[in-house]
């Protein structure tokens, strides 16, 4: 059994009532023409999903990585891609940390022994030496939103799975390895678009791996909404929208790096970052109706660390103010 903890999230922390600084989400719904979209197809939820449907969900995907449609494993959202990583059977599985926590938990639970990579210090990537035959990394890495070189994730040993569910949130992608035929890449359009309640991502690699983490699905394993979602995060026109999205991002970023300089750990990437913070800040903030990520339930970190979601500026000004009264308190 895995520890409890291990299956903690954001979505915990963020009771209702609370200002969301917990959740990694962009935005609390999809934009308008995504809504559309998605109640346009709402008359076809009376029949199942079909085959030209997942067709033209892969190839979209496909298009917009520059692969071939048989390089793409839809999925009815990230966390059930780390669900399937056992099926790869790895002797030994190494996970990056801290880092997101659910690939250890489908491995310990599957039985799989798991060995921790520990970063420290600015939790930047270095050489590792490990006899585990498959590794786990997230690039931009939550919590730590540090977004490692793609010259680097190729460096370490064995299979590689990299989790870029935050990519998108980068300007341009640099260090992505979409591209790349040889890595285990999963993504997320949950984020984004304001659908963590739809649940939509894919897998990209081999058609053989693929395959082997697709057998035993059960039939009709992602949803007609989810399809439809999946083809139009895809399509051209929201390519350009998260473009812009991720421009804002990192101004956002920027801002947010600028009013908390003395306790982020290490300048944001992603669309969060890591703080530090005397103990009791958390509830302290909760108390006053903000609501922050524990960061004592990634591997590596303790209860001094805190994820903070990084929001527009007149929204995270809030969480800015109540965390100087917090501080001043505590002191």
């Amino acid at each position: 059994m895995t520890s409890p903890d291990l299956r903690h999230h954001g979505d915990v922390d963020a009771a209702p009532g609370l200002a969301d600084f917990a959740v990694n989400v962009r935005v609390p719904h999809p934009p308008d023409w995504l809504r559309e979209r998605l109640a346009a197809a709402l008359g076809e939820l009376g029949r199942y999903p079909s085959v030209p449907a997942e067709e033209r969900a892969r190839e979209a995907v496909a298009r917009r990585h520059g692969r071939s449609p048989d390089e793409v494993l839809l999925l009815n959202g990230a966390a059930e891609g780390f669900a399937l990583l056992p099926k790869l059977a790895p002797r030994r599985a190494a996970i990056v940390h801290p880092g997101f926590t659910e690939p250890e938990v489908a491995f310990r639970d599957a039985g799989i022994p798991v060995e921790h990579v520990l970063l420290d210090g600015d939790f930047r990537l270095r050489p590792i030496t490990t006899d585990a035959d498959l590794v786990v990394i997230g690039n931009p890495t939550n919590p730590t939103s540090v977004l490692h070189e793609a010259a680097a994730l190729k460096e370490l040993p064995g299979r590689l799975v990299v989790d870029e569910a935050f990519m998108d949130a980068v300007p341009g992608e640099p260090e992505s390895l979409a591209h790349d035929p040889d890595v285990l890449v999963l993504r997320s359009l949950t984020k984004t678009w304001g659908l963590a309640g739809l649940r939509a991502g894919y897998f990209l690699g081999d058609p053989e791996t693929l395959r082997r983490l697709a057998h035993g699905r059960p039939h009709w394993p992602v949803g007609s909404l989810t399809l439809e979602a999946i083809t139009a995060c895809c399509e051209p026109f929201a390519l350009e929208e998260s473009a812009r999205f991720a421009l804002e991002a990192e101004q956002h970023a920027a801002y947010a790096l600028e009013q908390l300089q003395d306790l982020v750990v290490v300048a944001p990437k992603g669309p969060f970052l890591l703080i530090r913070a005397p103990r009791g800040t958390r509830e302290a903030l909760r108390d006053k109706g903000i609501a922050v990520r524990r960061c004592d339930t990634f591997p590596g970190l303790d209860d001094t660390y805190l994820r903070v979601a990084i929001r527009p500026p007149e929204e995270f000004a809030v969480f800015v103010d109540a965390l100087r009264v917090v501080m001043e308190e505590l002191a």
